[in-house]
């Protein structure tokens, strides 16, 4: 694959972003280079010091940004609008094609102060950048549509921090996304009332972001954009359910219009089928728990709604296309839980019942969710020692006929691979008292593993 910058953001207009300088670290250790990613861009060449280079001193790629964009957003915290957001810690750093020929966005996270940093440091400590990269390759592993941890080097700097033993070591992270754009950079040009925006950022969503050409009428524009990323954030929401994944804070301004899942900080696996599960400590209500997350990114969706309004002068096909929401996800749930499980598709009915069975034997809590698809995968009935109850009967029953996994040697180990948060911390404990990166190494690599098997088509 070669390099193929495409700059497209200036398209969109100034009123869209700020031009900024990116911080000076005392420091650039390479941690984690996401050399499989690179080579999907043309990226795969560079040396460590280029790599230090171009995403720690963020000296421009060729053919690319003379210099980094912030981009202004608004969004929704917490069912709050908050009109004084944007990127505060990071900035859009370069655009190229992938090897699919789609356009992708190398964002920062950590790359120093922003017009929109407020009081903040606009820094990354060290281990939220090791629970970013950890967090992205396990859902990469199994089949989350997420941003990529491209790269993440230490930075050398002792940053404080309230919410974990301070001073603490620094970071920067570069991400790889299919885009910077969100529900909340609609939000803030439908709060300025900037319809003309509006249209530029829609259009440019359809033709640059979903591949579409855009039409002349607005309001058809409008619609198309708003049904597609209805499809995407359902499947979205499915794949998170599935993962038994806690994002931890879904705002708007945290949901992708292509809706791809990104920017994680305090995201967490739940261990079991727990549907009051959270991630974040300060999530006092469960707004964002685990069972909770289709209702709080239907709710976003919504906000987006809302925005397009502006641009469709009758609501019922908007709401039309919300109502549809619904069944959209449950579709995406069933065919995610069965893609998990590794079993073909049939007709919808018989799927229905076998996502059911499946949800059931989840919810019984018989085993953690990562074993119980490990067990049940692997093409034989785990026996009634694990799982004697009547829900497991019914599901082998329903499981009856239907093609099996691949074989892959990662069904024959003895644990499956999960990522519960004593695993994470006890795999950032080595770096922070030992600076111990093995248990980090070795479990990226048993995640891609693990990502293998669980793509493997059934048989």
């Amino acid at each position: 694959m070669r390099y193929r910058p495409d700059v497209r953001i200036f398209e969109l207009g100034d009123g869209f972003f700020d031009p900024v300088e990116p911080a000076k670290f005392p420091q650039c250790i390479p941690r984690f280079l996401n050399r499989r990613a690179a080579e999907t861009v043309g990226l795969d060449g560079f040396s460590d010091e280029e790599w230090a280079a171009h995403f720690c001193r963020f000296e421009p790629l060729s053919d690319n940004l003379k210099q980094p964009l912030a981009l202004r957003y608004h969004g929704h915290q917490f069912r709050v609008y908050n009109p004084d957001i944007g990127d505060g810690r990071g900035f859009l750093f370069a655009q190229l094609r992938g090897e699919d020929g789609r356009l992708l966005d190398l964002g920062t996270k950590g790359s120093g102060q922003t017009p929109y940093s407020r009081t903040a440091d606009g820094r990354l400590t060290l281990k939220g950048g090791v629970r970013e990269v950890l967090a992205t390759e396990m859902l990469q592993a199994l089949g989350v549509n997420t941003s990529k941890s491209f790269a993440l080097l230490e930075t050398g700097e002792a940053l404080e921090r309230g919410d974990e033993p301070s001073p603490t070591r620094s970071s920067v992270l570069t991400r790889l996304s299919h885009s910077h754009i969100r529900i909340g950079t609609f939000q803030r040009q439908a709060f300025l009332r900037d319809t003309e925006a509006l249209d530029r950022l829609v259009r440019y969503c359809l033709q640059h972001l979903y591949d579409e050409q855009p039409a002349t009428d607005a309001a058809e524009n409008s619609l198309r954009l708003f049904d597609l990323v209805s499809q995407a954030t359902a499947t979205l929401a499915a794949s998170y359910m599935v993962a038994g994944f806690v994002h931890g804070v879904l705002n708007s301004d945290n949901i992708n219009i292509t809706g791809e899942s990104f920017d994680y900080g305090p995201w967490r696996f739940t261990p079991y089928w727990d549907a009051e599960f959270t991630a974040a400590y300060f999530d006092h209500y469960g707004l964002y728990a685990f069972a909770r997350q289709p209702e709080a990114i239907n709710w976003d969706l919504a906000q987006l709604g809302g925005c397009l309004s502006l641009l469709v002068p009758e609501a019922q096909p908007i709401s039309d296309i919300l109502a549809s929401w619904g069944d959209r996800f449950e579709q995406a749930f069933i065919a995610a839980l069965l893609g998990r499980l590794g079993v073909d598709a049939r007709d919808p009915q018989s799927d229905r019942e076998l996502a059911a069975a499946l949800l059931k034997a989840l919810e019984s809590r018989a085993a953690t969710i990562d074993r119980i698809f490990f067990d049940w995968r692997r093409g034989r009935d785990p026996g009634v020692e694990r799982y004697p109850g009547e829900v497991f009967r019914t599901l082998a029953t329903r499981l009856a006929g239907r093609k099996r996994p691949s074989t892959h040697p990662y069904w024959s180990d003895a644990e499956p691979c999960s990522m519960h948060i004593e695993e994470v911390e006890a795999i950032w404990g080595s770096i922070a008292e030992r600076d111990d990166w093995s248990p980090f190494d070795a479990k990226i690599a048993a995640i891609r593993r693990m990502g293998e098997a669980v793509g493997c088509a059934p048989a």
